[in-house]
């Protein structure tokens, strides 16, 4: 596994729309106070030239042109480290114009984001045995003040959360107390923080009240609206990946965003059949966009359960990843090791080769 490096204080964040632009409020005025923030910081920027587009279908612009990007701004030497401008719905469309040979042979560099990104985060690590982080957007760190979920995760592409441990880089992040169901942010208001008002309850499996539940592993995954696109395509190189990481075994993580309980459940039983849970150590589960919702009389919880109940292994739910914001910083492809007791949860994610 190979890992970009850390941005230096003067160092060029770019940033790409390989889904949606910032086109639309609250997203373009909190995109620009990004810019703002990391310029006042110190940091240079430099802007791609998809990111104020809106003439394409489920992405920014053209797929072609979005793929060319991609491969443009990742290959270029102008900048340090890349963040995507949001989330989309038809990102998958964008890799055919994607060289992941050509990438899996470049000098690594981080990539940042999450939803619809999860098809360059999670292909970085599974085609290009390359490291990615999944999280915030760039137009999340618009916000004023920043929540520490922010600070985390920027503090991954510059390094001040790592740690060097045995001549490893080690980086911890930590459960975040509340959680945010209905956002106050809104386009007359677009700078304004998490609405963090939700007490944050999490549960492990097998359940062991007072007894730490843990696991470890190559730590892969995504939204699981994307994942399952990719199950059967030339793209899919899971079982591969597990080959290779075989004596680590993977840690999966998940999420969703527009699917139900029951298109969860379908989803994680495709997974199961497509083999990708094979040699799993464990699964982290973020909350569901549709938190809350039952049918059936199936929760989330049960719509994942019911699936991977007979893989006995650690399974850990509710966990700040994903869309229900704050989101814990994930570096995919690094060796993680995770760790609830009670309502405390935190991860230790290893830059490993």
């Amino acid at each position: 596994m190979r890992y970009g490096d850390f941005i230096n204080n003067n160092g060029t964040i770019g940033f790409i729309a390989p889904a949606f632009g910032c086109t639309t409020e609250p997203y373009k005025s909190a995109f620009q106070n990004a810019l703002y923030t990391w310029q006042a910081m110190g940091y240079r920027t430099a802007l791609g030239p998809n990111v104020y587009k809106e003439d394409g279908i489920g992405t920014s612009t053209d797929p072609a042109a979005c793929g060319r990007e991609i491969m443009d701004w990742y290959l270029s030497k102008q900048n340090d480290a890349l963040i995507s401008c949001g989330g989309g719905e038809l990102m998958c469309e964008d890799l055919a114009s994607v060289d992941f040979e050509q990438l899996a042979e470049a000098d690594p560099k981080w990539f940042m984001g999450y939803s619809d990104n999860t098809n360059l985060v999670f292909l970085l690590a599974t085609l290009c045995d390359t490291a990615a982080v999944y999280g915030p957007c760039a137009p999340a760190f618009g916000m004023e003040p920043w929540h520490p979920a922010l600070s985390d995760a920027f503090g991954i592409l510059t390094g001040e959360k790592a740690v060097m441990q045995n001549g490893i880089s080690a980086i911890t992040v930590q459960g975040y107390d509340r959680f945010e169901r209905t956002p106050a942010k809104d386009e007359a208001h677009p700078l304004l923080p998490y609405n963090v008002t939700e007490p944050v309850m999490r549960r492990g499996f097998p359940e062991a009240a007072g007894r730490p539940l843990a696991a470890e592993g190559r730590l892969l995954g995504g939204c699981l609206d994307v994942l399952v696109t990719l199950i059967g395509t030339k793209y899919d190189r899971v079982r591969e990946f597990a080959q290779r990481y075989k004596e680590d075994g993977i840690l999966w993580f998940f999420e969703a965003c527009d699917l139900g309980m029951i298109a969860i459940r379908r989803a994680v039983w495709q997974m199961r059949e497509a083999g990708w849970f094979e040699n799993c150590r464990g699964i982290l589960v973020g909350r569901p966009w549709h938190y809350g919702e039952e049918v059936f009389g199936m929760d989330r919880f049960e719509a994942v359960m019911g699936i991977v109940e007979d893989l006995h292994v650690p399974v850990f739910m509710d966990l700040d990843i994903g869309h229900l914001p704050p989101m814990m910083p994930l570096v995919v492809g690094s060796r993680a090791k995770a760790r609830l007791v009670d309502n405390d949860f935190h991860i230790e994610m290893e830059l490993r080769p």
